[in-house]
């Protein structure tokens, strides 16, 4: 019985036809950078009042046009937590975005003072959290980032909240490619980002919806045109589009600042491998902050303008070619007299 919980938080990011139209709000160096170049300022000089007041025109433009959207505790909940409708799902990110570099890998940790519980009680529908990963890290910081998915999914299951797993491939301390936020690499290697699906789709994480980047590079993929390199291509997406369907999990793309258009292409062959949608930040709002902040007015103008139509482009093109999602409630074939459920849940 512990799984309605989950069913009706996964309902709640989903449209009404099971499509995930989810838009990230949750970056938080992103968007210092972004204001940080708008205003042409270091980012260590950016004001707390300048994020909260760019995460509420985000809000405020986009709510309308997404199924959910994903909030950070500390600046997207006080900026905008009025302003989000209450047909709109609410996923909160549980992971702190300062890791721990190590030569050997990268570690995760939750926020200070944030927790599955305290998601359950503002009222979140789900919990979500990006774990930094690479199988071929070293074994002690594998084994980290394994029990910190995995001591969240015991909590999610505790509370009965659906569980987000983000998975990013990154670049070691000390290589040519290194930068401590997410910047895709040309030259990712799809067994990297394979290879990590195949590890926490297994039941011992309890994730319940996956968010994965493409396992190749968007600026890279090619049209999906039948040519020879689109098959190739399309064996990638596959690959993990048959691990998930193995395991139940539904999975979607994480956007990854690619440009409108190319992260377009990345759905395409995403859903023609069982994908279930997005949850994409930059892509959609990002040239919105960094082109006009601090002028709200311009800021929100844009988004209207761009940020929606691009938002709008990514809906159709999902409700049109995504795997729709269908929840599954547990039998009740053994609930046959009054108290029998509430003593079975």
């Amino acid at each position: 019985m512990r799984t309605i919980g989950k069913n009706r938080g996964l309902a709640r990011l989903a449209d009404a036809e099971g499509h995930f139209r989810m838009v990230a709000l949750d970056q938080r160096p992103p968007l210092f950078d972004a204001i940080a170049q708008a205003k042409g300022i270091t980012r260590d000089k950016v004001e707390y009042a300048d994020v909260t007041a760019a995460k509420r025109l985000l809000v405020e433009a986009l709510a309308p046009h997404c199924s959910s959207m994903l909030f950070d505790p500390n600046f997207a909940v006080p900026a905008a937590i009025d302003l989000l409708p209450a047909r709109c799902g609410l996923i909160m990110t549980l992971e702190e975005h300062r890791v721990e570099e190590t030569p050997g890998g990268r570690k995760s940790r939750a926020i200070t003072d944030w927790s599955v519980e305290k998601i359950r009680a503002i009222g979140g529908d789900a919990v979500k959290v990006l774990a930094w990963y690479r199988p071929d890290a070293d074994p002690a910081v594998n084994e980290h980032q394994k029990r910190f998915v995995r001591s969240v999914g015991e909590d999610c299951a505790h509370h009965d909240i659906p569980y987000v797993l983000e998975l990013l491939v990154y670049p070691f301390l000390g290589s040519a490619n290194h930068t401590a936020d997410y910047v895709e690499s040309p030259g990712k290697l799809p067994r990297l980002v394979i290879d990590s699906v195949r590890e926490f789709a297994k039941p011992e994480y309890g994730v319940d919806l996956l968010k994965l980047e493409s396992p190749l590079a968007a600026n890279s993929l090619p049209p999906r045109d039948g040519s020879a390199a689109s098959k190739a291509a399309q064996k990638e997406f596959d690959a993990i589009g048959d691990i998930c369907r193995q395991r139940n999990i539904p999975w979607v793309l994480l956007s990854g600042g690619a440009a409108p258009e190319k992260f377009e292409r990345v759905l395409d062959f995403a859903y023609a491998a069982g994908a279930g949608g997005f949850l994409a930040g930059r892509t959609i709002w990002l040239d919105a902050v960094r082109s006009h902040f601090p002028d709200r007015a311009a800021v929100a103008a844009s988004l209207r303008k761009d940020g929606v139509g691009v938002l709008e482009r990514l809906n159709t093109l999902t409700k049109a070619k995504a795997k729709a999602w269908t929840a599954r409630f547990p039998g009740f074939s053994e609930i046959r007299q009054e108290g029998d459920f509430a003593r079975a849940y």
